[in-house]
């Protein structure tokens, strides 16, 4: 894969030794192969770095099931880091190592924890941002969002989020105002205003996908809507994420990119 320019920066995290221990909504627990799932991740970095971004690794959290899922964890809005409040009990003990390794980037400023709210559950798509309010995001951190986001310029709307985990599970950015959807699983009518690319029917897993500002990284396990991609124009490097799956991953949740 040829090197590009620097992008900006990627947080990401190794793989959890206890991953297998997940938090699971919408799918059945199955074993999962840490080393296999680990060798994924790897290869997820590497597309990273590829791609001109500067990849940050923290250590994994042997304790910590679901930390290599950075994304959820926090939203980066113009430099200013916004730590989330997760939905999960289980995964607010990520939050201070993120919140520690962005302070030393820029700015962070950390949601109330009488709200809940996951970054998955968070698209921003230049200055408009649309929440999810699923299972891990309620209103009230909606709402507290919007009131940080405003002030830098942002505006706010809020996605029923009913069939999938998160937001991001069913609609991503592939840029330039163009979104990859699956529209069985989200009202596409409150999108108004952009491009949709709906997902190849029997991959319904495959709108999350992550716009690294050239290029897109997309799982391997969604060949049809991959070809339908780079059918459109689209530069696409599919990376095998099928493991990391299991635990309700996708290609999104593995990093915060910070332009």
């Amino acid at each position: 894969m040829r090197e590009s320019s620097f992008q900006g920066i990627a947080i990401t995290r190794e793989v959890s030794a206890s991953i297998a221990d997940c938090e699971l909504t919408h799918l059945s627990r199955k074993p999962i192969d840490v080393v296999r799932a680990r060798r994924q991740h790897g290869e997820y970095v590497k597309a990273l770095g590829a791609a001109g971004w500067q990849v940050v690794q923290l250590p994994e959290q042997p304790e910590l099931p679901d930390a290599v899922f950075v994304e959820d964890t926090a939203i980066i809005l113009d430099g200013l880091a916004v730590i989330s409040h997760p939905g999960a009990v289980s995964r607010r003990p990520e939050l201070d190592s993120i919140e520690e390794s962005l302070a030393a980037i820029g700015p962070t400023v950390r949601l109330s924890p009488e709200v809940t709210l996951d970054g998955g559950d968070v698209l921003v798509v230049g200055k408009r941002i649309f929440v999810g309010i699923s299972e891990r995001t309620n209103p009230r951190g909606a709402d507290a969002l919007d009131a940080l986001s405003r002030n830098l310029g942002y505006t706010l709307e809020t996605v029923p989020v009913t069939t999938c985990l998160h937001l991001k599970s069913a609609v991503t950015s592939l840029g330039n105002d163009t979104l990859l959807v699956n529209p069985l699983w989200v009202d596409t009518d409150l999108f108004e205003g952009f491009q949709l690319f709906d997902v190849v029917e029997s991959e319904p897993w495959a709108a999350n996908c992550v716009d690294l500002r050239g290029s897109l990284l997309h799982g391997a396990e969604f060949p049809k809507t991959a070809n339908a991609l780079r059918n459109a124009g689209f530069r696409v490097t599919s990376i095998a994420m099928d493991e990391l799956a299991k635990a309700e991953g996708a290609a999104t949740c593995c990093s915060l990119l910070i332009p």
